[in-house]
């Protein structure tokens, strides 16, 4: 019976150790986390083409799968900050837990009241894929998956307004 307590212990302890990935931790942008000198694994993300330096920006990233891409609740991290750039870029620092496939997804709520008015508010996708009314703006999974290594990896998405 000693032996059969001990052998769950043990079983208990190595599930403990192992890492989950965390879902919904909201961050600051810590761009020395994506530093030259930075280990990571981290996602480098230039924001380009914002059409005006009003509202906020909202950029998360996502496990890579249909059960998460775009679903809520399912988003790793998020980063939400002032629009600084009109007409131009910003760029933001995105932790990831361990390298493997991910999707950023990028919203520019132009008058920052934190809904989404698809006639006034940009958004973007990893891997900057096309985006129609007809599928209200979510690219599937496949479309924007991307890799991130054990370093820092970069990206740019380009914002797209309807």
């Amino acid at each position: 019976m000693f032996k059969v307590a001990m052998g769950l212990m043990s079983v208990g302890a190595l599930f403990a150790a192992t890492p989950a990935i965390a879902h919904g931790m909201e961050i600051g942008n810590d761009l020395e986390r994506c530093s030259a000198t930075a280990r990571g694994p981290a996602v480098l993300v230039d924001v380009r083409g914002f059409s005006a330096a009003t509202g906020t920006v909202r950029v998360q990233s996502y496990p890579a799968t249909k059960a998460a891409w775009l679903n809520k609740g399912e988003w790793l991290n998020r980063i939400d900050m002032p629009v600084k750039a009109a007409g131009g870029e910003m760029r933001f620092c995105v932790p990831v837990p361990q390298p493997g496939k991910y999707g950023i997804a990028v919203r520019h709520d132009r008058d920052g009241n934190g809904k989404t008015d698809i006639s006034r508010d940009g958004g973007g996708f990893s891997n900057n894929p096309s985006i129609s009314i007809f599928n209200l703006g979510k690219p599937g999974v496949e479309k924007a998956a991307f890799y991130a290594g054990p370093g820092v990896t970069k990206i740019t998405i380009n914002l797209k307004y309807m």
